[in-house]
């Protein structure tokens, strides 16, 4: 599966990203309780802020299959919480709610889709994750495409566990899932 990318509209796209952050599987988002036009206020200021940028991935239906916003660490609550290096990007990712039966392997394929598109940005050497540290189904999914765990933080809004993924070890994580077969549980679609 192949997915494309383009630059989210806040005020096109809050209906749709509304009925994604709101749903319990996207409770470590934050914006459990958003209306539409929080969302809106809330893309508004990512799409404006010149270090941090949201875009939608559309699969080859078409239809739109996750949110991915990449960040400068330098530029948000990372900066001085760990030694931010040159060629560090910061990514968070949320995937939409399955249509119908989830596909086994999925999630997986988004966030390769993600990663490889970061790690071939010109200047990039490793991305950066934050999750909440209690957000355990993300942690395994993230170090089965090579993140490595460097500890918790605590950040303004939640208590994170900070993992970086090189592109050697995104490269090598890469290889041993196209040498396994795609084993997942529905669990997986709710990341």
């Amino acid at each position: 599966m192949s997915f494309m990318f383009r630059c989210l509209d806040p005020q096109q796209d809050a209906p749709l990203l509304h009925g994604w952050v709101t749903r319990p599987y996207a409770s470590f988002w934050g914006m459990l309780n958003a209306t539409v036009g929080d969302v809106v206020e809330e893309y508004a200021r990512i799409q404006s802020s010149g270090h941090h940028h949201a875009l939608l991935g559309i699969g080859d239906d078409g239809v739109p299959a996750f949110l991915m916003e990449e960040y400068l660490p330098a530029s948000s609550p990372l900066n001085g919480v760990y030694a931010v290096q040159p060629g560090d990007i910061g990514m968070h990712l949320l995937v939409a709610p399955p249509q119908g039966t989830p596909r086994s392997g999925y999630t997986a394929d988004v966030m390769e889709a993600v990663l490889d598109r970061l790690l071939q940005k010109p200047g990039v050497d490793r991305v950066v994750v934050e999750p909440d540290a209690r957000n355990t189904k993300i942690h395994v999914l993230n170090a089965r495409l090579g993140f490595e765990p460097a500890g918790e933080v605590a950040l303004p809004d939640k208590q994170a566990l900070l993992s970086f993924c090189t592109r050697e070890s995104f490269e090598s994580a890469r290889a041993i899932r196209s040498s396994t077969p795609k084993h997942r549980s529905v669990q997986e679609a709710a990341l």
